[in-house]
């Protein structure tokens, strides 16, 4: 099973979305004090627990362009979006989506007009 960690800026309702499919995914106000965890923290739960992170924070990608992986990272580039639009625009792309993990890429980048992977 696929297990993703949601980042602080994104909303709760992605972790639901995300075990609706099937997988195993936690958001980090699941945590105590979880709106304030820190980038390093969550990369250490998520390696710890070998999660891919779902971010729209650039501090994700540029770490992995400088480091590598891992942790392994879905980087939503969509800006802001309502819950309901997020949900659907990652429902057209869900299949995508897990046959690149289960390729193993290192990070995904999803915007509007494009689907990439490391």
């Amino acid at each position: 099973m696929v297990k993703f960690i949601i980042d602080t800026q994104l909303p709760p309702m992605l972790a639901t979305y995300f075990r609706w499919k099937g997988s195993d995914a936690i958001h980090t106000t699941h945590f105590p004090d979880g709106h304030l965890l820190q980038d390093a923290e969550i990369g250490r739960i998520a390696l710890t627990e070998d999660r891919i992170i779902v971010t729209k924070d650039s501090d994700f990608p540029d770490s992995f362009f400088l480091k590598g992986p891992p942790p392994r990272v879905l980087y939503l580039r969509l800006g802001n979006m309502r819950n309901r639009d997020l949900t659907a625009f990652l429902e057209t792309r869900w299949d995508t989506i897990q046959e690149l993990i289960n390729q193993n890429a290192g990070m995904i980048v999803l915007s509007r007009e494009q689907l990439i992977s490391y």
